[in-house]
């Protein structure tokens, strides 16, 4: 018997997960599905997203992988079409899908510049508004938006991507009223530094060991399934109050 918490409200809700294939987004796929969520999911990773949809072939709903690139507006608008035509009206929204690769300011070329945001901010903006009609029809629902503490701290080594998730704390705000209005609650979800395999692989290291020992509160690794387990409850109709708020989940980074 699992010791966290289940969520009724989540049985045979429709879920869509943007960059669902591995790293948060993956566990946001699986958690959702074991709740009983009808769980769509978009990547541009293609075998990963497979492989995922594999391993959830039991659950109540198997999730549906669609594949995606959503730097690309006409794709992400066929997934979303994709995913409603399996499991019906959309409920629930995570804009989860980002790039934090590494790179220069003075290096930035506009091309970059483009499709950094195409990547890690505008889709969240286009994702929300494809599927506006359908929370309208539900009487309201859920959009979560994944933010980062990275721009918060000043962290160095990412100006474009550290820009784009400013913006989406903007964009949540600038919503919150407006959908508000029609029982739509848009919340940020910002993580920490989560240790996924690709931050294990790329940039993790002694020195990064050390400062999580010495800068974060809670001790141990912050873990996809902490930022899953929170995004469940702002699904939920546990939530049904909160909106336009930063949920950050960091384990007390000081």
């Amino acid at each position: 018997m699992s010791a966290f918490a289940t969520y009724p409200s989540l049985i045979d809700k429709v879920v869509l997960i943007t960059g669902g294939a591995s790293g948060i987004g993956a566990s946001f796929v699986e958690h959702f599905a074991r709740q009983g969520a009808k769980v769509g999911f978009l990547d541009l990773d293609q075998p990963g997203g497979e492989r995922l949809a594999a391993t959830l072939a039991d659950a109540m709903h198997p999730p549906r992988f669609v594949p995606c690139d959503l730097s690309d507006p006409a794709a992400l608008d066929r997934a979303v079409t994709e995913v409603r035509s399996a499991f019906g009206p959309i409920g629930v929204l995570i804009n989860n899908a980002a790039n934090d690769v590494r790179h220069q300011f003075a290096d930035t070329t506009p091309a970059a510049f483009d499709q950094s945001v195409a990547t890690n901010l505008r889709h969240q903006y286009f994702a929300t508004q494809a599927v506006l009609a359908d929370m309208q029809s539900l009487g309201g629902g859920s959009v979560i938006c994944l933010g980062s503490t990275g721009w918060m701290r000043k962290n160095a080594g990412y100006p474009m991507y550290a820009m784009a998730k400013a913006a989406i704390s903007g964009f949540v705000n600038g919503m919150a009223r407006e959908l508000g209005q029609q029982r739509i609650r848009i919340n940020c979800l910002v993580p920490g530094w989560v240790i996924t395999e690709k931050q294990q692989r790329l940039w993790l290291d002694e020195e990064g060991e050390a400062e999580i020992r010495r800068v974060q509160c809670m001790p141990g690794h912050l873990l996809p399934e902490d930022l899953a387990r929170a995004a469940l409850f702002l699904a939920a109709d546990d939530s049904r109050m909160c909106t336009g708020q930063n949920f950050i989940v960091d384990g007390g980074w000081a």
